[in-house]
């Protein structure tokens, strides 16, 4: 039995400052005409990955906002999956002042610079909203959404199973859907606490790394005589 799919993290992970490289965009050509699954798991929203991704239409699935948001680029069908940002939130963040300040449909990021004004804001206007951070990045989410609840919506709509799917990131906040699937990888650069965690830490950083992991002889982890056995 082979793994069905790859789920993988943007920045820091198949791109570095915001691109990914012609090597990178080559091997994921490669899997998705092995009919093997691509799923994009990101905290970016939609409309900024569109403007530093010209191949999106690679990915099956998007998971956009940290797991808020689902987009199929195919069709360019968008589901929310969970509730818009507060008005009340978002006016307050840019009444006090919070730079910088980027509000999606259900996320709103900023630096984690501002974790303290953030969670005063939250707590005076008596939201439960979580804060989730990625390297420097904050991120302000509804309660209980994460990259790991967005990947378990992707992953039923395209009928793989997560022991079937393989999970590649590099920060904190991927370890929600790497902890879902069948292995979990981190690339060279990735956080201490991912590689900790990880079945597999790659040699390479960034797209290096996931380009030595569709290429891997060793393990042949997408092909049908899968050494790596999924328990």
């Amino acid at each position: 039995m082979a793994f069905l799919a790859l789920a993988m993290d943007y920045d820091g992970t198949i791109a570095q400052d915001g691109v990914v490289d012609a090597p990178t965009i080559a091997a994921l050509e490669r899997l998705r005409g092995a009919d093997r699954r691509l799923v994009l798991v990101t905290g970016r929203e939609v409309g900024d990955l569109s403007r530093c991704l010209p191949q999106m239409a690679l990915f099956d699935w998007i998971v956009a906002e940290n797991g808020a948001l689902l987009n199929r680029p195919a069709t360019q069908e968008t589901r929310m999956l969970a509730p818009p940002v507060p008005e009340a939130l978002s006016a307050r963040l840019r009444e006090i002042g919070v730079e910088p300040l980027s509000v999606g449909q259900s996320i709103v990021a900023t630096t984690t610079s501002n974790n303290l004004i953030v969670q005063a804001a939250l707590d005076e206007l008596g939201l439960t909203h979580e804060i989730i951070l990625n390297k420097g990045s904050l991120m302000i989410l509804p309660s209980g959404t994460n990259k790991g609840t967005g990947l378990f919506a992707a992953l039923a709509e395209l009928g793989v199973k997560a022991k079937e799917t393989i999970a590649v990131g590099d920060a904190e906040n991927d370890l929600p859907f790497l902890n879902l699937c069948g292995m979990r990888v981190a690339v060279a650069n990735a956080l201490p606490l991912l590689k900790e965690q990880a079945d597999l830490v790659t040699e390479g950083a960034r797209g290096a790394g996931v380009v030595e992991l569709i290429d891997l002889p060793v393990y042949a982890l997408f092909s049908a005589s899968l050494s790596w056995h999924i328990s």
